[in-house]
């Protein structure tokens, strides 16, 4: 897959793009069905997978204060995108003047104009335009007269639960993993370097033990204790993280951080990269009387992860 951060000549060496519009957060699995759709016309029209998304979110523009935590950054986004079959993905830069284009401005100048497109593929509540006045009935409007087909995707259910961003999000406030885990079609995850911590883990603590900054702007599970899957230079292993200030040592700290107990493993991996995927709540985060309780209540924890074993 090949990422492009401007529209200059796309349509010169991709004179047929079947294009699918969105920001997919998280790319849940009503994303996954409205990109494997745009991945779908193209190869049955030998055309070119495409997908244009908004680099950052609008709203981190348009109204900085009500943007939303992120559930993948960018690398991961691009990595999910590739394995569906994308074969380009551009990340248009979000400004006050394309905020300001009307829908037909976007149409005809962005997709028409500079991008040619033979095919468009949106979701159910899709918006676009000045506003977000413009809906799938726009495109739809159009469709014949610039020759583009058009694709509009109905909600993906799960149960009797409409799939969305929002819904993952609030899942992930409550802790609830499994049900992220049940509409996202993944494990939620967080990823990042390692980190010198407070070096209890293999001391104090006696358990090796990863540190990770919570990223800026990006979603983590409320706080609490999780049974996690721990990817590691290409192998996977049971841990045990906690997902808050660790308050037995640091009392009212408001930094939230990640801290994962990896269970059979021993080596240094200060300033590696690491994936952690949340398998299940296993308590609320507490602060504890002395660092022996706080011991034994991570070997009760260990022993419940140990039964979470990977797929």
């Amino acid at each position: 897959m090949r990422v492009y951060k401007s529209l200059k000549g796309l349509k010169d060496i991709y004179p047929n793009i079947i294009v699918a519009l969105g920001n997919f957060d998280g790319i849940h699995l009503g994303h996954q069905r409205l990109i494997g759709e745009a991945v779908a016309v193209a190869r049955r029209t030998n055309g070119t997978a495409a997908v244009l998304t908004f680099e950052p979110h609008p709203l981190m523009v348009l109204k900085p204060e009500m943007a939303p935590a992120m559930l993948l950054d960018q690398e991961s986004k691009q990595r999910i995108m590739a394995e569906l079959g994308v074969d380009i993905l551009i990340l248009l830069p979000f400004t006050q003047e394309l905020a300001h284009l009307s829908p037909e401005e976007f149409l005809k100048e962005i997709l028409v104009k500079e991008m040619n497109v033979r095919g468009i593929v949106v979701g159910y509540n899709y918006s676009f335009g000045y506003k977000g006045s413009g809906t799938s009935e726009d495109l739809r409007s159009y469709a014949l007269e610039y020759g583009y087909s058009l694709s509009v995707i109905p909600p993906v259910k799960v149960g009797e639960q409409v799939v969305s961003s929002t819904l993952i999000r609030n899942k992930l406030a409550e802790g609830d993993v499994i049900a992220a885990k049940r509409y996202l079609g993944y494990y939620p995850f967080t990823e990042g370097i390692v980190v010198t911590g407070d070096r209890r883990g293999g001391n104090a603590l006696g358990f090796p033990t990863a540190n990770i900054d919570c990223p800026d702007g990006m979603m983590v599970p409320a706080k609490g204790v999780y049974s996690v899957h721990v990817e590691l230079d290409g192998e996977t292993y049971l841990g045990v993280a906690n997902v808050g200030t660790k308050p037995t040592f640091h009392g009212n700290n408001p930094r939230t951080n990640i801290e994962v107990h990896l269970l059979d493993f021993c080596g240094d991996i200060y300033g590696k990269k690491i994936k952690v995927q949340y398998i299940r709540k296993l308590r609320d985060e507490k602060k504890f009387n002395s660092v022996h309780d706080l011991i034994n209540q991570i070997q009760a924890d260990v022993l419940s992860a140990r039964f979470d074993h990977p797929e």
